[in-house]
């Protein structure tokens, strides 16, 4: 048996994964019981989780038991995901739980983490990035949702806890008060604008910089790796198209374009209701604080909440 720590909350769990010594003996064991080698372990900054790398070949990933949702989300995912889309996903190696905790350890994928290589790309480079993201989300959302189905909350659930939540959160986090003051208006249209009983999708939520991996080949930035999906949920589609455009497309027409047209999209596609749409759902996303919106300046081109929709994707962005 391994003994494994008892962890009250998730302060408690922050402070104990920030020391290696706290768990360095608790990966070995790990290690040993799933006949993996851990004579190098590399820990990683980023993440909710404790996650190390294992002699530069698979990723150890630890789940205590205030996160064990996250763990069978990942787990749900790979396990359904896998061989299933143009870019490489983690496959299962081992995986266990025992005194609330559990883990998972997979197949380590290479590539830069893509929080660090997009910065240093080209405007072409980024457009085609994204294109390639698109066009993933959608291949995403092709697959059947099986067992993801059963995680809960339900789409229409989940809906109706971020909106009781919503003003809270964003008067909390410093939403400018002209600003706020729109927004109970637009909570109250949320039954219209935002589609409750669709087909449901897999939605990994988190579609950023930190939960992919690029690579350059013959010259060319590509979409490399898909890393992270212990935030799946399934619901309506567009909210995964949230993460790249608050955080890549940077307001930028051809950006914009390039995610949609990856995705699928005509170019009319992105109408007044669909953006009406996504500035919704951006506000109401279990991550959502407009303060890291990542366009330059975007506070002072909005004098109202409803502004901001043509600020993130612009009237042209589609075409």
């Amino acid at each position: 048996m391994i003994a494994f720590p008892v962890i009250a909350d998730k302060q408690a769990f922050t402070s104990w994964r920030s020391a290696p010594n706290n768990w360095h003996a608790l990966v070995n064991a790990i290690a040993r019981a799933s006949n993996v080698v851990s004579d190098e372990i590399t820990p990683f900054q980023t993440g909710t989780n404790l996650v190390v790398g294992l002699n530069d070949s698979v990723i150890l990933k630890l789940f205590p038991p205030i996160y064990r949702s996250q763990f069978i989300s990942e787990r749900a995912t790979l396990r359904l995901l896998g061989e299933k889309l143009s870019v490489p996903i983690p496959q299962l190696v081992a995986e266990g739980e025992q005194s609330g905790w559990s883990y998972l350890i997979m197949t380590r994928l290479h590539g830069i983490l893509g929080s660090e290589a997009w910065p240093t790309l080209s405007e072409s480079e980024k457009g085609r990035v994204l294109a390639e993201i698109g066009r993933t989300i959608a291949e995403v959302q092709a697959v059947p949702p099986g067992d993801l189905a059963a995680i809960e909350p339900t789409w229409p659930d989940f809906i109706a806890r971020q909106v009781e939540g919503c003003i809270e959160r964003h008067r909390r986090q410093g939403l400018a008060p002209n600003l706020l003051a729109d927004l109970d208006e637009l909570l109250q249209q949320v039954p219209s604008v935002v589609p409750l009983d669709a087909p449901p999708v897999i939605l990994t939520g988190e579609w950023i910089p930190e939960n992919f991996l690029l690579a350059e080949t013959d010259g060319r930035w590509h979409l490399a790796a898909l890393i992270d999906f212990g935030d799946v949920m399934t619901g309506w589609r567009e909210y995964d198209l949230l993460g790249p455009s608050a955080f890549m497309c940077a307001g930028l027409p051809g950006r914009v374009a390039s995610l949609m047209r990856g995705y699928g999209l005509g170019p009319n596609a992105l109408d007044a209701a669909m953006r009406r749409r996504l500035l919704t759902l951006m506000l109401l996303h279990r991550a959502s604080d407009v303060r890291h919106i990542d366009i330059d300046g975007w506070e002072a081109r909005v004098g109202r909440l409803v502004d901001l929709e043509n600020v993130v994707w612009p009237a042209d962005g589609g075409r």
